[in-house]
């Protein structure tokens, strides 16, 4: 089979990014109903730590901070998500560059930040970072038996269904239809580098995974992998646990709670974790992820074809249903629109990418 080739020239790290991030923090969420979401959200693995008539946060695990904010509203909305940076000193230099005020406040913690809409529209929150994050473990790994080097004598292992023990929020998926657009910004204003792009039979790029730049320090694969749709959409939220016995355990429990599985077990091909989705109540896709890639600011880029078959080494190939959109009159109105406002998207390209995902 042929290299895929790519046949773009603005997948790359921005030369003077405005910052580079450090971290991803949290995701900001609208809903109808805060107690379906919370029971939703804890058998999944989150933890609350603040609920009010209004408001409803949730950590990782009882030793993080909260990763998972939702306000109580009319319809089920995806507001966007905030990071870290290194310092006050960036966060000035964010705030200078794009003419926004630095706000102070508390919202469980004390806050220094900046706010900035993505050219989509989603609020993206840049905070400085008061100290250095350490992720504890909410559980030990298992202890693996092998036929040369047996580790667990006379011991069983014991991993009954529960919710999944979620170490951190890892990464989030988007999509764009201006998708030129919003690569250039989230490498410019952020400083995220691309790990890995799938691409068309004509070269254009229509998903890419970008990470963090933290120079010799590894970080994760990606943070934030960016789709070329025909509008702005969340696609799904992962969040990192400890292994397959971990995503094993929470997919029984959450299967036996009745909520709805949308893809999964299997391991993915970029970025290589083992992955479980499910959805919650308004059709949110949530990843469980295991085992993923790491690397350094100076891995090159991988380029390669991008296809349903494509996402998994093994395990149940993507459903169909799993990136296909809800046709309605205000989607229709949606697509009509943003095929006369970017001229990267074509219904050309809608149809090959449609081809070559199902």
């Amino acid at each position: 089979m042929d290299t895929p080739t790519l046949a773009v020239d603005y997948l790359k790290a921005s030369v003077a990014p405005h910052i580079k991030v450090t971290r991803l923090g949290y995701l900001r969420f609208e809903r109808p109903d805060l107690d379906l979401a919370e029971r939703f959200l804890s058998d999944f693995g989150l933890v609350t730590v603040h609920k009010s008539p209004q408001d409803l946060y949730l950590a990782a695990n009882p030793g993080s901070s909260w990763c998972y904010h939702i306000k109580l509203s009319d319809q089920p909305k995806f507001l966007g998500f905030g990071f870290d940076c290194a310092s006050l000193e960036d966060l000035q230099k964010l705030a200078t560059e794009h003419n926004q005020d630095i706000e102070h406040g508390e919202e469980l913690d004390p806050y220094a930040r900046v706010i900035l809409n993505d050219p989509n529209g989603f609020r993206v929150e840049i905070n400085a970072a008061a100290s250095a994050f350490d992720y504890g473990l909410p559980r030990n790994t298992a202890t693996l038996n092998h036929s040369n080097s047996p580790q667990r004598v006379n011991a069983i292992q014991g991993f009954p269904a529960s919710p999944s023990p979620i170490v951190k929020l890892g990464h989030l998926v988007i999509e764009t239809a201006g998708y030129q657009e919003t690569v250039s910004w989230y490498t410019k204003t952020l400083g995220l580098i691309p790990s890995d792009t799938q691409v068309l039979p004509s070269g254009d790029p229509i998903v890419t995974f970008f990470r963090m730049n933290l120079g010799d320090t590894p970080t994760d694969h990606h943070t934030i992998a960016i789709a070329h749709t025909f509008q702005a959409a969340f696609s799904h939220a992962a969040f990192e646990t400890l292994d397959i016995d971990a995503i094993g355990a929470g997919q029984q429990w959450l299967r036996d709670r009745g909520w709805r599985h949308a893809w999964g077990i299997g391991r993915h091909v970029l970025g290589s974790q083992l992955f479980d989705y499910w959805s919650d109540p308004w059709g949110a896709h949530h990843e469980h992820y295991a085992d993923g890639d790491v690397f350094t600011a100076d891995h090159p880029m991988g380029v390669s074809a991008a296809s349903a078959q494509a996402m998994s080494q093994w395990g149940q190939v993507m459903p169909a249903e799993f990136i296909k959109p809800k046709l309605t009159l205000n989607t229709l109105i949606t697509l009509f629109k943003n095929l006369r406002k970017h001229s990267d998207l074509t219904v050309k390209k809608l149809a090959a990418i449609a081809k070559v995902m199902t």
